[in-house]
């Protein structure tokens, strides 16, 4: 009988302390810029790599630089322009990229303040590229399908006046806080290297502890990762955290218990229990390698959202959660946590397609697994 009332008590003391409101204390959190929206855009990579490099800036210098994500779109675009023409129209030309095309456009073509370049015309206030993008496709299409039997060089003009009629002319030489800039010696005052970035994802079709193209939609331009197993991969976004260094994200946003309304993501271990997880505690399904292959293998998780990992929380049953930086602004009736969303530690390791961090982020052991 006494075990049977100590087996009741326990069952209801883990049944109440899985079903209480969220309540959460933060563990980390790091510096970083104020959480803006990409309007409408798909341009999450280069909202979320930007304020990934500005928390970046911060920790290398202490200067808070506001970088204009839309100087990296527009000289992203001509780079997908030609691998779409170059491919014969058989490949991906949309509005998505990764982390490392950010990276990519820094290295080539620098950075530049959001003041000097917000990609916003006509006295707009919202990133809106619906036209922009419908036009730019009207127009590659049309050189695809080669009406002059041979592909006018003029496409990277017509192009690139697209570009300037909607986000605004390419921009060579500014002034910014006084001095006269490049981007590029905009760059070297920030103190960024793009040579110190890596990208890391866990997926068991490649071998461990090698680079491979991760084949992905938007994934447009063969950027390289890092494989490890998924505990390593955890481990780096924990060490890069603990030791001042923000992440990078790609993951799945497109499951049900990913809520920016409630400003939770969990993996609930009841599937049909997805409504109740995201207003209150459940238990969370044990994440392993397998499983995680299973659900990428099947399409379950998918490349859809970047955005940037700031700093850590626990909830009151001690499960860790991280504290992610979106994109999609700050507004109460849309989003919760000032625009952030609480990641658990299930979620992030069932939904991660890839981190990027800093080199020296990465745990020493690894490091050299690596070959870093």
């Amino acid at each position: 009988m006494k075990n049977i009332i100590s087996l009741s008590v326990f069952l209801f003391v883990s049944l109440v302390s899985f079903s209480q409101s969220y309540k959460f204390e933060t563990i980390i959190d790091l510096e970083t810029t104020d959480v803006i929206s990409q309007g409408n855009t798909g341009t999450c990579w280069s909202f979320s790599a930007s304020s990934f490099l500005e928390s970046e800036i911060m920790r290398i210098t202490g200067k808070s630089i506001d970088i204009s994500e839309m100087f990296t779109v527009r000289n992203t675009y001509p780079v997908k322009a030609e691998n779409y023409l170059m491919r014969q129209g058989r490949a991906q030309f949309s509005e998505g990229g990764l982390a490392h095309d950010v990276i990519n456009s820094v290295e080539k073509y620098g950075l530049v303040p959001q003041t000097v370049y917000s990609g916003l015309n006509d006295g707009l206030t919202r990133h809106n590229h619906a036209e922009m993008v419908a036009v730019l496709n009207g127009v590659l299409d049309i050189y695809v399908d080669n009406p002059g039997k041979s592909l006018s060089p003029k496409w990277k003009a017509v192009v690139n006046s697209i570009l300037d009629t909607y986000l605004g002319n390419n921009i060579e030489t500014f002034n910014y806080e006084g001095i006269p800039y490049t981007p590029m010696t905009f760059l070297e005052m920030t103190k960024i290297n793009p040579n110190d970035y890596v990208s890391i994802t866990s997926f068991a079709h490649e071998p461990f502890y090698s680079e491979f193209i991760l084949n992905i939609p938007d994934n447009f331009s063969n950027g390289s990762f890092y494989n490890v197993k998924l505990d390593e991969m955890i481990s780096v976004i924990n060490h890069a955290l603990d030791n001042g260094y923000t992440v990078e994200l790609d993951c799945d946003v497109s499951e049900k218990t990913f809520s920016a309304k409630h400003g939770v993501a969990v993996i609930p271990e009841n599937d049909g229990k997805a409504a109740e997880a995201i207003i209150s505690v459940r238990p969370e399904k044990n994440i392993t390698q397998a499983y995680r292959q299973q659900e990428f293998e099947n399409y379950n998780t998918t490349d859809d959202h970047l955005m940037h990992i700031t700093g850590m929380l626990k909830d009151q049953n001690g499960t860790v959660y991280y504290k992610v930086k979106n994109s999609w602004g700050t507004d109460a009736s849309r989003v919760a946590n000032d625009g952030y969303v609480y990641m658990s530690e299930a979620y992030m390791r069932l939904k991660t397609i890839s981190v990027m961090v800093h080199k020296d982020a990465v745990p020493k052991a690894l490091k050299s697994k690596l070959k870093l």
